[in-house]
Parts: C-alpha cells; structure tokens; sequence
C-alpha cells in the first residue's frame, strides 16, 4: 500500500508548462490536494517543455533545481503534478535521493485516507495495488534474485516475481470482494425502484458543494469540509416534497481533473448510482473561473461510466459568493435546465426543491400512464 505522508510532511510541487491554458487553475488544486494529504507545500519549481524528457520527466537543470531544495533539508517528498511512468519515478528518485509521487499517487493517498465504509476501503486498496503493481521494482532493486546461504536456499523465484504473485491474489480477492457487494446493491436498488419514485444523483467536481447541499436538502448529517474528496462513500437518504411525496437522493464521490483510470475502475460500483438514477443533479461551484472546465471533466467520468444519457439538472452552487441571485432556468423545451442556489445560506434551495418535486411528478405521471396503457391492452386482448 502506499504510504500517507505525515502531517506536516514537507513538500515541492513541480508543475511543467506544455502550453496548457489553465496552468493557474491547475497549481491551485494540486496545492489543495497536496495540503488535504496531510503535506506542507515549502516550494513549487516551474518550467516549460514542448514535451516531457522520457528518462526524467522534467528536464536535467530543473532536476537539479529540485536537487538543491533537497540538499538544504528543506524538502521530505517531491509531488510532480502529472503522471510519471515507473522508470521516470525510479530515475528521478535515484538522482534527487528523495521520495518522488505523481498526481496518480497523490490522488489515490487522499482516498485511502478518506475511505471510511468496509466498501470503500476494500476500492481504495484496489485501486492502490493495481497502480502498485506497475512500480513494484523500487522496493526490489536490491533483491533482484533470492540470495544463497543458510535459511535462502529454495526454488530461487525473483522476489519481484513472488510479490507479484501475492499481489495478484489479493487483487483477485478484492474483485470477487467487490463483485457481491456490487451484486447487494443492485438488489437494494430494484427494492427501491420498485417504489416507483424519483432517484436523484448529486454528481460534480470535488469540493463543489455536494455534500454541503445534500445535508442541506436532506439533513443527514454527511461530513463536509472546504477539502478535495471530503466525502467518498456514496449515501442515500428519502427526501419528503410536499404533494410529490418522497425521492431518494443520493450523495456520490467528487471527480477531478485526470481522475486516475484504476479509481474509476475501482469505484464504479458506487458510481452505479448515477448510471441508474432518474435525474442527476450536477452541483457546480459557480464562484469558480474554471467551473466550464470542472463541468467538461464530470461529463467525461459521467461517459466513461456509462451514466451521458441520465438527464441533468444544474444545481449552480456558491451563488452567495457572486452577485447571481437564486432562480430557475428552463431550457428551449420548457425543461428545468438549471438552479441557481446557496446551499451554504439556503438560498434558493426552496426553488430546488420544486423543480424536484416537478420532475418527481412528472415521473409518477408517466408511471400512471404506462399503468393505464397495460390495463387498456390486458382488457382489449381479453375482449378479443
């Protein structure tokens, strides 16, 4: 498993410079991602590339840059906000004697640390070792080959090949693990469905309010704090709306730019949710200048899960924060398209409880209707 940095640990945030246009934006996260891994951000080394070096990632005067900071003292780990491939990871250890992590790792530090359900355990821990499995060499460079003598005679298998193995088996395990639950939740799904009422998913970037809003609608209680990835494990909770009854609202794991590929994997049985609910309700952090950009990263999750179809509702958040004021807007079908609310003071939420409720009855209407349709043609073919 990897290892959380300790609180406090000292860290440097390189950032290259590939002409991307929101390098602002990009810097802001990984220093907030890097602080809710528990880190202390003392430097941040910049540089600009046309592409990355394939040996080190960053070119050799930025490594050694990075290498003076070491040598002060004044650094315990190194957090390259990209993706290194394994021997950039090594190389760069070896030359800067200093532990080196991507965003990947970073990403997925925060996670086991956040984790808190036996589910969402068992995902992390997947998700962990599938990317482990890829850098299992820097812990074996010394063991390359099980030594002679007393107590090392035997086979002589690699090491790296045994751990491979033992790493194989509990990823097997883990899968099988995560097969039943996901087999549990459909059950539990089908027994609400079968209730026939509307199925809410909050779905947006992390830190854009979800779970704030979600406490605010339902009460429930969720943890929230002003952190990336603050809540993971997905909650439900009925919400009771005037004459439209009840609804289940569900609470969903926050997404980021470049969400690494094996969470993805590892967590789509929680993301399950979204794929199966009436409405999606997309909070977005509307004091943000890189909400278009947030907004076009859950979209893709949203594809990569298989959940584009699911109609949307923007719940456009943090309105206290900018001179919006609350309000609904429809779209050119007269569909309510987005809500502007505060779900910090409460502003606007009424307005989203009614486009809630509207769409809940717009559910039950065309639920009655199929109902009416199937007894008309029992009837008809029994009159035939």
């Amino acid at each position: 498993m990897i290892e959380r940095p300790a609180a406090g640990e000292r860290a440097v945030i390189v950032q290259l410079d590939f002409g991307q246009p929101d390098l602002d934006d990009q810097l802001e996260e990984v220093r907030l991602l890097a602080e809710s891994a528990g880190g202390l951000v003392v430097a941040e080394v910049f540089g600009r590339r046309q592409s990355p070096d394939p040996k080190t990632y960053a070119g050799k005067g930025k490594v050694e840059e990075i290498g003076m900071i070491v040598a002060a003292g004044e650094a315990d780990l190194i957090i390259f906000n990209h993706e290194l491939s394994p021997a950039q990871e090594r190389n760069l250890e070896r030359v800067l004697k200093c532990r080196v992590i991507d965003r990947t790792s970073l990403i997925l530090d925060i996670f086991a640390l956040r984790a808190s359900s036996a589910e969402g355990k068992l995902q992390v821990e997947l998700a962990q070792l599938e990317h482990l499995s890829t850098r299992l060499v820097r812990g074996w460079t010394h063991l390359e080959r099980q030594r002679g003598g007393i107590g090392m005679r035997g086979p002589g298998e690699k090491q790296l090949e045994t751990d491979r193995r033992l790493l194989g088996a509990r990823v097997k395990f883990l899968k099988e693990r995560l097969q039943r639950l996901s087999r549990q939740r459909v059950v539990q799904r089908k027994a609400r469905m079968r209730g026939d009422v509307l199925n809410v998913s909050l779905v947006g970037y992390t830190n854009a309010g979800k779970s704030t809003l979600f406490n605010a609608l339902t009460h429930a209680g969720v943890y929230e704090a002003d952190q990336l990835f603050a809540t993971l494990d997905t909650t439900s909770r009925k919400l009771w709306i005037g004459d439209a009854g009840n609804i289940v609202i569900s609470d969903t794991v926050g997404f980021i730019r470049d969400l690494p590929h094996s969470l993805v994997d590892a967590f789509h049985a929680t993301l399950e949710v979204a794929t199966h609910a009436d409405l999606l309700l997309h909070v977005v952090d509307s004091a943000s200048h890189a909400r278009d950009e947030q907004v076009w990263e859950v979209n893709k999750v949203l594809l990569d899960i298989g959940a584009e179809q699911v109609r949307q509702v923007v719940a456009w958040n943090k309105i206290d924060l900018t001179d919006a004021r609350p309000g609904i807007e429809r779209d050119e079908y007269g569909s309510i398209a987005r809500v502007r609310v505060s779900a910090r003071t409460g502003e606007g939420l009424d307005l989203l409880r009614e486009s809630l409720a509207e769409y809940a009855r717009a559910k039950a209407d065309a639920r009655n209707k199929e109902i009416a349709l199937t007894e008309y043609e029992v009837q008809h073919d029994y009159i035939n």
